[in-house]
């Protein structure tokens, strides 16, 4: 038996219980997982907004490297001596000097 339809019947079965509890659960939903979701989304385009030439970075693919040349929707990264390669923008994932921190 379902455990919704048995607390449903321990507490009256109202119309209203039911509605509540969906509230509820939607609410501890939107705390713990849509709302954090956000803010780390918004943390994470405020990054890539201020990025500045000169700085370590790291990829979503997990390439280490120093920002050469801004572009409107890319970047020049510097991998290794002398070697440079063009990523996009939204493929930024952190800072480098924080992410060796951790």
């Amino acid at each position: 038996m379902n455990v919704l339809t048995v607390f449903l019947q321990a507490t009256g079965g109202g119309d209203y219980s039911f509605l509540i509890m969906m509230i509820v659960i939607f609410a501890i939903m939107y705390f713990f997982m849509i709302r954090p979701q956000n803010k780390k989304q918004k943390e994470i385009a405020k990054f890539r907004k201020n990025l500045e030439i000169g700085q370590a970075i790291v990829t979503a693919g997990g390439i280490y490297g120093k920002i050469k040349e801004i572009e409107d929707n890319a970047v020049m990264v510097e991998v290794a001596s002398n070697v440079k390669i063009k990523v996009d923008k939204n493929s930024i994932y952190a800072d480098a000097q924080v992410q060796a921190n951790k």
